[in-house]
């Protein structure tokens, strides 16, 4: 099995592959981009129609939003009726509704008095149990929102779990106490009589409890690492029959016992056939459901990293530092016990969060196919995905799903992926946005949906003190004007050099003295050629490089220089994509009007030698908003 560090490095190179005769900018006497004329190629991939089951999952680098609770949020469910449900660490649970595009608060409980132990959704999405160290168990009808069951426990619950098919007459619940390895069966919608008392399938305190609907076979672990079958009430919570195996010494089962370490989370394939599981020793395991056996295995322990950061570092040494002290921090917390891992509708795509951020693993290919959330200041903890279509209509094909028949026009969906944070008391959405590129944008990504702290307020009223800089700019040109959005967000010392300059009128009568068809327009030298201006500070200043912002599409504006950290006063917008300047220029804002005014100037007749056009074009001036 190939080396976790090599697909990372195999990843990252990927990622970063460039022409080799491209040169950088630094080698060119005139300060500005320089024009890539080889596109990458494309590479083929193993896996039939993997680029439409990744267009079925969230892709964006950071998190769209982020919603909030009174406490630190422990667990997040989606149901199959297209509800989230989050519970805190202080006994409230929240009910949310998935819309076409993000999702609504739908009600408010305040569930328990003491903490949030388990929380888990029936397999047919209309009911919801959690349990709590205040010894209850709470019912919830999920399509309703509302309290439908409680149960007075005597004894501290630790893991809950439905295990009933869709259909059934008595929506049977498992609940195993914390200090036992005893395991209480109930109606959910009964009385609080015992329907049956598991007392002989574990000898340890339980850690966790999984059903299977597909089979109707519930898999469960306890502290001392073993793993155990057994059957739904129609079975009378037997051995199942319809596994391949009859003795666990012909399965792969004893893998953690084996290595002295205990597994902390399970969750199946849509189809049943498979389960990935977390554990202690930071190893996330994929098996096969019907023999027992292991399939893939991806060590993400702290050592791998260690040595992938004194390779080929892919974090600054502080910040690796940072995140390595909350990882350690983490392993000693019962936060831990909550880290999950998933698969995707496909099956064949697993989700789990490290200390790198959120993997997305192709287990068909054994490959790392993107890494999200690398940039966010949060450890995630606990996901939850939702893939389909709110509204679908209709059942598709495979076929169907990828043939360009317009007659087949697929129901649009919206894949979110929700996690917890450690220490967090929100909870944030991965979609296929960047928060860039949605209504309202950064600066309403996190929203206060309860009373902020007084810490949170006060950075609150410190990030509103930008009078230097402005969001929006207009370039008077003599060809019309151009408006541009500004991200001073992400590239604040850039985005108030460009307003500075502006506000005092720098940038007043200064031609657009470089100018390629099919490429890109630049302006800003007060010379007028190419090799003038300064920044508001006096000489140059360092770039600026944002994950988010990329030269991934026509029109966005970008600092010109001649080198690493020589920005001055010089921009230029480009007219078609040019990825390969990434972490070569700033990118401080993206035309948003106007765009038939760049591209006018970017066709006008210039000097074959100098790119200067031979009419000027000038701007008038630049007013900010």
């Amino acid at each position: 099995m190939t080396d976790e560090g090599d697909r990372k490095r195999a990843l990252s190179a990927e990622a970063s592959e460039e022409p080799a005769d491209k040169e950088s900018a630094e080698e060119n006497e005139v300060v500005g981009p320089v024009k890539d004329d080889e596109p990458p190629a494309k590479k083929r991939k193993a896996l039939p129609y993997e680029k439409m089951y990744l267009e079925k999952l969230p892709c964006a680098e950071m998190y769209e939003k982020s919603y909030m609770h009174r406490d630190i949020i422990t667990h997040v469910v989606c149901t199959k009726s297209n509800f989230v449900v989050t519970a805190s660490s202080d006994g409230h649970v929240k009910f949310w509704k998935k819309q076409e595009e993000g999702i609504e608060f739908v009600k408010h409980f305040r569930a328990h008095l003491g903490k949030v132990m388990g929380m888990s959704a029936s397999s047919d999405g209309l009911l919801l149990c959690t349990i709590s160290d205040d010894k209850s168990l709470k019912v919830f009808d999920v399509i309703n929102f509302d309290m439908i069951n409680m149960f007075k426990l005597k004894y501290v619950p630790n893991q809950c779990e439905w295990i009933y098919r869709g259909g059934t007459a008595t929506p049977a619940v498992a609940c195993a106490e914390q200090s036992t390895a005893i395991i209480h069966i109930y109606d959910g919608r009964g009385s609080t009589a015992e329907v049956a008392t598991l007392n002989s399938i574990h000898s340890s305190p339980i850690v966790f409890m999984e059903y299977n609907s597909v089979f109707d076979v519930v898999i469960s672990a306890d502290e001392s690492g073993m793993v155990e079958y057994w059957s739904g009430a129609a079975k009378s919570y037997g051995f199942p029959k319809c596994v391949q195996f009859e003795h666990k010494i012909d399965t792969d089962l004893y893998e953690f016992a084996k290595h002295k370490t205990i597994p902390t989370n399970l969750r199946y394939s849509p189809d049943g056939k498979q389960f990935v599981t977390m554990a202690r020793d930071r190893k996330v395991r994929v098996f096969w459901f019907l023999t027992g056996k292991l399939y893939r295995t991806y060590d993400e322990s702290l050592d791998i990293f260690i040595q992938e950061q004194q390779l080929t570092p892919q974090l600054p040494n502080m910040e690796f530092g940072r995140r390595l002290a909350v990882e350690k921090e983490l392993e000693k917390t019962p936060a831990f016990q909550l880290c999950n891992a998933l698969f995707d509708e496909s099956g064949y795509f697993i989700i789990y969060a490290n200390m790198m951020g959120i993997k997305i693993v192709n287990v068909y290919t054994d490959k790392c196919v993107n890494v999200i959330g690398k940039e966010e200041n949060v450890r995630f903890i606990q996901m939850a995905l939702q893939q389909g279509a709110v509204n679908k209509k209709a059942v598709l094909t495979l076929e169907m799903e990828v043939s360009e028949n317009p007659g087949l026009r697929k129901d649009t969906a919206d894949p979110t992926l929700m996690c917890t944070g450690y220490k967090k008391n929100r909870f944030f959405l991965f979609s296929r946005r960047d928060p860039h590129d949605v209504k309202g944008g950064e600066n309403e990504r996190d929203v206060f949906n309860e009373k902020p702290s007084k810490e949170e307020q006060l950075a609150a009223t410190q990030s509103n003190k930008t009078s230097r800089v402005s969001s929006l700019a207009v370039l008077h040109t003599t060809l019309g004007d151009i408006q541009v959005k500004l991200f001073p967000e992400y590239c604040a010392k850039t985005v108030e050099n460009f307003c500075v300059h502006a506000k005092n009128g720098y940038y007043d009568e200064h031609i657009f003295h470089r100018v390629i068809k099919q490429f890109m327009i630049q302006t800003g030298d007060p010379t007028g050629t190419g090799t003038g201006g300064e920044s508001i500070w006096g000489g140059e200043f360092e770039d600026e490089f944002h994950p988010t912002l990329k030269h991934d599409r026509p029109y966005t504006v970008s600092m010109a220089n001649a080198g690493p950290n020589t920005n001055g006063s010089q921009f230029f917008i480009t007219v078609v994509s040019t990825p390969w300047l990434d972490n070569k220029h700033t990118v401080f804002g993206r035309v948003v009007a106007g765009m038939d005014v760049a591209q006018q100037i970017s066709e006008v007749k210039v000097n074959s030698k100098t790119d200067q056009p031979l009419d000027d074009i000038k701007i008038i001036n630049i007013t900010l908003k």
